[in-house]
């Protein structure tokens, strides 16, 4: 598989036609329907044998591929790398020997919708997590969800479907309910027995928390709880993960409360949320700039074992205002529903070669002035790469029924996904 970036004047049919791919399945795996493509628009070429077009170079196909440069010289030994000629077919190397993990969130919306989105994602899941449970001051869990066909579903097909706890509440994540439960003994450990009942009745295979905004005063209780959970779990056999910030250091006052050397002690996996350097309420910006991301997985693996983290990446993006007023708020847009707005005003996408992150400006029908930075194919892609350099367990996202198309293909690209 390799990437084509859109040029001024292409057509998708003309893009179709060079690589000799229909043009259904050219807009299937990128998940479009509509055609009018824009020039800096990432589209996937889901074919293992590449065309030579004018200008290429051993080392620009390479980079089009994801592929290491002498990976893609062995695969071709006949073809002299000085003597490349446009319309030559060159093989696109396997590397999808990589084995690796996928943890995801999925929010839960009806029994039928759930079913259909979880057959068609399972093939490439390891582990599911189902958003969400909430619990109250008194470890009590707080609610209950409609989540019995999602459980079943995921099972049935090798997938191990994982209940998410969170201190969410009305006004959003919570570190006053937190800070109560870990530092009330009765209250932690009632929610240590609740979480273990609710997965033991539910048929969960384990839990994720996601616990947020904890802080550095409870950064020793909130491992302490971790490790009791983890106590009252591991004998039956369920598996404990977690939701984690980004760090890239311990000097961060926000983040003190959690201490990704003990934390990643007690639990099977690490999701970090490797996201949001720049949300709803920040000035403009990538929302996961490669150079952030790469220092966060140094930070950690400095602290965890590689093979306990998985990398988090977004399945969004953020609609700007420009120009930019501190207080506004930016709403969240899904990767492809920015990429159908890119289509829908017919705006030239750029992309920072410095954050790896994609980004486009257009004018609405009132003649405002938006900014919209998101993910896409090939900044989805340098993250895959990053997973496999560091040597970590896989890569999840925030969350699936967002969507996006290509994202399984860039699985099946990179990785040989571990089943249950």
């Amino acid at each position: 598989m390799f990437i084509h970036t859109v040029q001024a004047g292409e057509s998708l049919f003309a893009i179709s036609r060079r690589y000799d791919i229909s043009l259904d399945q050219l807009r299937i795996v990128n998940g479009l329907n509509e055609t009018n493509i824009v020039p800096g628009q990432s589209l996937l070429i889901p074919l293992y044998t590449y065309t030579v077009q004018p200008g290429d170079t051993f080392m620009t196909i390479a980079r089009k591929s994801f592929v290491p440069l002498d990976q893609l010289r062995n695969a071709n030994p006949e073809i002299d790398p000085d003597a490349l000629q446009p319309g030559m077919r060159i093989r696109i190397p396997d590397i999808s020997y990589y084995y690796a993990s996928t943890l995801s969130y999925y929010v839960l919306r009806n029994p039928e919708l759930d079913r259909a989105l979880i057959n068609d994602f399972a093939p490439y899941a390891s582990y599911l997590c189902l958003f969400e449970y909430h619990f109250a001051n008194n470890g009590d869990i707080a609610n209950d969800l409609n989540d019995l066909a999602a459980i079943e579903t995921t099972w049935s097909r090798r997938v191990t479907p994982l209940a998410t706890i969170t201190n969410l509440s009305p006004g959003g994540f919570n570190p006053e309910l937190a800070h109560q439960v870990l530092n009330n003994p009765s209250s932690r450990t009632n929610l240590v027995n609740n979480i273990f009942n609710l997965v033991s009745r539910k048929g969960y295979g384990g839990v994720n928390i996601d616990f947020e905004r904890i802080r550095a005063e409870d950064r020793d209780l909130f491992t302490g709880f971790l490790r009791q959970l983890r106590d009252r779990l591991k004998p039956a056999g369920y598996v404990l993960t977690i939701a984690l910030p980004a760090k890239t250091s311990e000097d961060i006052p926000w983040l003190r409360g959690y201490d990704y050397g003990g934390i990643g002690s007690v639990v099977d996996f690490m999701f970090i949320m490797a996201y949001d350097w720049h949300h709803s309420t920040s000035e403009p910006g990538p929302v996961a700039p490669i150079n952030e991301v790469r220092r966060t997985i140094q930070f950690a693996i400095g602290r965890v074992p590689s093979r306990k983290i998985i990398l988090g990446v977004p399945l969004y993006g953020y609609n700007w205002v420009l120009p930019y007023r501190p207080g506004s708020i930016a709403p969240a847009l899904s990767n492809q529903a920015a990429i159908e707005t890119a289509m829908r005003y017919q705006s030239p996408i750029q992309y920072s070669e410095e954050h790896e992150s994609p980004f486009f400006q257009y004018r609405d029908e009132q003649g405002q002035l938006h900014v919209v930075w998101f993910e896409d194919v090939r900044s989805m892609s340098v993250k895959m790469v990053l997973v496999r350099e560091f040597g970590l367990e896989g890569v999840g996202a925030w969350q699936l029924t967002l969507g996006f198309p290509p994202g399984v293909w860039l699985l099946r690209k990179f990785f040989q996904i571990k089943k249950v």
